[in-house]
């Protein structure tokens, strides 16, 4: 089957139903009747609800009544209330009366921390971790540990006096994608 285009090709000229061709005014109709009972319908409905409205508001059944006059039925309501049940638990007063004992207690400095974020076996990768620290602004140190086969190197930041100051600082690298660091008591 071929392609055609429909839209560069001629309009038809001889067929009865031509879409392309103008019909006379003479045969469309301005206004149909189904529009003007639309309309009327419309119209006859927006009357019947503004008229709803209207009588919403002056109507006698839908005023608020009188605050100052109470209803015989709110006197009857007041009346049949029930005196509230007596309290059946004690803990209320035993808690006003209560004694708290409070201990003498020292707390103890758990010492120095320090923070060890990795352990490498070459010192070149130990200096690369130290300097990518430096330029977050964390000063650290690069510590030699003998192992069972060979030397580690181990990269090390602290002391720290509190262990609140050593999360924040390892807060700080988890944030620069530096993670493995462990809070540890300095021995």
């Amino acid at each position: 089957m071929s392609n055609q285009d429909y839209i560069s090709r001629s309009p038809a000229k001889k067929k009865k139903n031509n879409p392309y061709k103008k019909k006379p005014a003479a045969q469309q109709p301005s206004s149909s009747i189904k529009t003007k009972v639309m309309t009327a319908f419309a119209v006859l409905l927006l009357a019947a609800f503004a008229y709803g409205l209207w009588f919403l508001k002056t109507s006698p059944i839908t005023k608020i009544p009188n605050q100052n006059s109470p209803d015989k039925v709110t006197k009857k309501k007041a009346k049949s209330l029930p005196t509230p049940p007596k309290e059946k638990w004690v803990y209320v007063d035993a808690l006003k009366n209560k004694e708290v004992e409070v201990g003498q207690y020292e707390v103890k400095q758990g010492g120095p921390y320090k923070m060890q974020c990795a352990s490498f076996k070459t010192q070149p990768q130990a200096e690369a971790l130290k300097a990518q620290m430096a330029f977050i602004g964390i000063e650290s140190k690069i510590q030699s540990a003998q192992g069972k086969h060979n030397i580690w190197y181990k990269v090390i930041l602290g002391p720290y006096q509190r262990k609140r100051l050593a999360e924040e600082d390892k807060h700080k690298l988890r944030n620069n994608k530096i993670n493995g660091c462990q809070i540890r008591l300095w021995n």
